[in-house]
């Protein structure tokens, strides 16, 4: 009866009606289109027919130059125009194979803009995609390498979940590039070269629940200097404007007067300083010029993370009595949220690190009032400690760095919001 009566209070956004399909947002590209607008690749090869041997894909190699990927030679693009509908299968409305005039069979599904393949699930469930933007030096790489191992290892669990990469070679390259430099090794990661552009790292959270969609979560390491840069965010401006939820990630040594309070606190210890930081209301602009302003009242409802980074550091403006930080401040102590967003919880962090960002930075509070409609803050640490000469000394403790992404999956209508008593 207890836990009728709780079910009956938790804040989970009403339930919509399930359409025939979903439009998909591919997680390459950022494009959105219709199921039945997506082309497939070929599975096998015939020399002796010039529309079926191994051939260039100019709009996969055209997406792949953007990231500085070698150009390579692909299957034949088959267009679903050219099947006959007897050729074709569908599930739950969506377009999912197609059988060539050779009698194969193909699943695999090409987005229509750039031929790269898409997701099992595309067109069957919400294409829900989160996006982490920030200034330069704010730490975007650390703390989705962080997040990251938190989701896998507590969070998804927590939620009844798996955290999964989409594609072999990106777990590769996440285990080799990101998650062993800092979790094994304790060495910290280069700074992003913004003429060394990578591809996307793409994961899904998906519930073991099969009624529920799986969440997908796209990082670009795009250096932070390219934020600011309005040509350059151009790239990453489609990105952001079809996406489901975003991570806004800030760095209060981003903010001339904490950065200069804790140069003064930290006396001789020594860390990390970056020589120069952008300010985050010029990242907010930028955001603005590229794709808030063509939204409705410009203003984005897009459900949007003000997540204040390294907040170890703030351990160096607490005091009794302090008009930043307390002691006893929510930002020091880990949560750990299970099955639900814990209303208090939430509530807490997100008064304190809004009346804090709002004392600190009232211009960058203004702007972010003027133009989202949709926010909450956070306060996260991805180490847990600040790093000297580009090495983590200890055990590394990630400390809240699951939260926005929790309250993200409440926002999207994935878990519940309740008061843990």
């Amino acid at each position: 009866m207890l836990g009728y009566l709780k079910s009956l209070f938790e804040k989970k956004p009403p339930e919509k009606e399930r359409p025939p399909y979903y439009s998909i947002v591919c997680p390459y590209c950022f494009n959105k289109f219709e199921p039945n607008d997506v082309v497939f690749r070929a599975t096998h090869i015939k020399d002796s027919d010039d529309d079926f041997m191994l051939q260039e894909d100019e709009r996969l190699n055209s997406w792949r130059r953007k990231f500085n990927l070698s150009e390579v030679d692909m299957e034949a693009v088959i267009l679903p125009s050219t099947i006959p509908d007897s050729y074709k299968t569908y599930v739950q409305n969506v377009l999912v194979a197609v059988t060539d005039r050779y009698g194969e069979t193909t699943r695999r599904r090409l987005c229509p803009y750039c031929h790269n393949e898409l997701p099992i699930s595309a067109g069957k469930v919400p294409s829900n995609i989160i996006s982490i933007v920030g200034a330069s030096q704010v730490g975007k790489s650390v703390y989705m390498t962080s997040l990251i191992h938190t989701l896998q290892h507590t969070t998804a669990s927590n939620f009844n979940a798996a955290c999964m990469p989409l594609s072999a070679e990106i777990s590769r390259k996440f285990r080799q590039h990101y998650h062993e430099p800092i979790f094994e090794r304790g060495s910290m990661l280069q700074s992003t070269n913004p003429n060394e552009q990578q591809e996307p790292f793409i994961f899904q959270f998906v519930f073991k629940d099969e009624r529920e969609a799986p969440l997908t979560i796209v990082f670009f390491d795009v250096a932070g200097e390219g934020m600011v840069q309005r040509e350059y965010l151009d790239i990453y401006a489609s990105h952001i404007k079809n996406s489901s939820g975003i991570l806004f990630l800030v760095d209060p040594l981003q903010i001339r007067s904490i950065r200069d309070k804790i140069q003064i606190n930290v006396g001789g210890e020594q860390g990390e300083f970056a020589n120069r930081y952008d300010e985050p209301r010029e990242v907010v602009i930028s955001l603005f010029e590229n794709f808030i302003a063509h939204q409705s009242n410009s203003k984005t409802e897009i459900p949007t993370a003000i997540v204040l980074t390294k907040s170890d550091m703030l351990q160096y403006l607490k005091e009794e009595d302090s008009e930043y930080i307390q002691p006893n401040s929510n930002v020091f102590r880990n949560v750990v949220h299970q099955g639900y967003l814990d209303e208090s919880e939430f509530e807490n962090i997100n008064g304190e690190i809004g009346r804090f960002i709002e004392k600190v930075d009232r211009p960058f509070k203004d702007a972010v009032d003027v133009y989202f409609s949709n926010t909450a803050y956070f306060a996260v640490s991805a180490l847990g400690t600040n790093p000297v000469n580009k090495q983590i000394s200890g055990v590394i403790n990630p400390t809240r760095v699951d939260e926005p992404f929790i309250w993200l999956l409440h926002k999207l209508g994935y878990i519940a919001r309740r008061d843990a008593t």
